[in-house]
């Protein structure tokens, strides 16, 4: 449904004949917060000021409060964290979407990005809990363009499943790799080819890219290491079998629309952490829970 911890596998970077194999990176971001879907009430003027009443006490720039967790059991942590607000906008949010979780009937989801914790709920009655790993809620500035890290609260929807998905690296991904090996990022056109050094090209062909060596010839270059060159990473061309990855999602998602997953991982050390680039991460044990389990429709809150 959210540092620049790496959370899925890496690969180690190593230098060979110029080239220089970069690792890859977590899964699941977005560039913007994107808002509820239609038909989460807003808060009514009533509530709002009984909200700000409540909320006198909090600052706008550091608010904090108790951990709220009515649908199961949270072992605590210690010493116990606590949840800062932006500002009194933002308090006023998660307690909407607070209640809207608290409020809902009949089979849903149920994510606490405070609490790093999902539930399966069939009206009063608990079916599933489960840690979870969430958005690391951090901004990635790189060669002229931010993204930001989050998962955004209110409901939104199971609208479809898959298993043994396959992860496209979005632009984020090589933006970041880049910013934290110091490298420059460039891009591989689809059509056409892009010069590199010792009169090298890198230029794609049945669906990879691959290099073009004076009096030698085109050569694919592998599927599983990143393209750099001369100081520069290359991001492969959507539609290649250079941004393709098996395995970083784990066995099973669950889609919920605008790029948001509840989705299982290889690292399932890091279920339980703020360390996702948006998507809400599972145990593979318990994604694969819901994948049987959770039907098409089912209405996820989160907040």
């Amino acid at each position: 449904m959210i540092s620049t911890t790496h959370t899925l596998r890496a690969r180690p970077i190593v230098l060979i004949g110029g080239m220089l194999l970069a690792l890859v990176a977590g899964a699941c971001a977005h560039r913007t917060v994107v808002p509820p879907e239609p038909g989460i009430a807003d808060v009514d003027s009533a509530r709002a000021a009984e909200l700000a009443a409540e909320d006198s006490a909090l600052r706008a720039d550091s608010t904090r409060v108790d951990s709220i967790a009515s649908h199961g059991d949270v072992a605590p942590e210690s010493p116990p964290r606590v949840m800062s607000f932006e500002s009194r906008a933002d308090s006023l949010d998660f307690e909407n979407n607070r209640q809207l979780a608290e409020e809902s009937t009949g089979f849903r989801v149920i994510v606490s990005l405070f609490d790093r914790h999902l539930w399966v709920v069939n009206g009063t009655d608990t079916l599933r809990s489960a840690p979870a790993a969430v958005a690391m809620d951090s901004t990635l500035a790189f060669a002229g363009h931010v993204w930001k890290f989050e998962t955004p609260r209110g409901k939104r929807t199971v609208r479809a499943k898959s298993e043994n998905p396959l992860w496209v690296p979005p632009d984020w991904h090589y933006a970041e790799v880049a910013k934290e090996n110091h490298l420059a990022l460039s891009r591989v056109p689809l059509k056409g080819s892009v010069k590199i050094s010792h009169g090298k090209k890198l230029e794609v062909r049945h669906q990879q890219v691959g290099v073009v060596v004076p009096d030698s010839g085109w050569v694919a270059l592998p599927l599983d290491e990143e393209v750099v060159f001369d100081d520069t990473l290359y991001m492969p061309p959507l539609g290649t079998k250079n941004r393709r990855i098996y395995g970083e999602l784990g066995s099973y998602r669950l889609d919920l629309g605008s790029g948001y997953l509840i989705h299982g991982t290889p690292e399932e050390s890091t279920v339980g952490d703020a360390v996702t680039h948006g998507c809400v991460r599972l145990k593979e044990d318990d994604i694969a829970w819901l994948y049987e389990n959770v039907p098409l429709g089912t209405g996820v809150y989160i907040y």
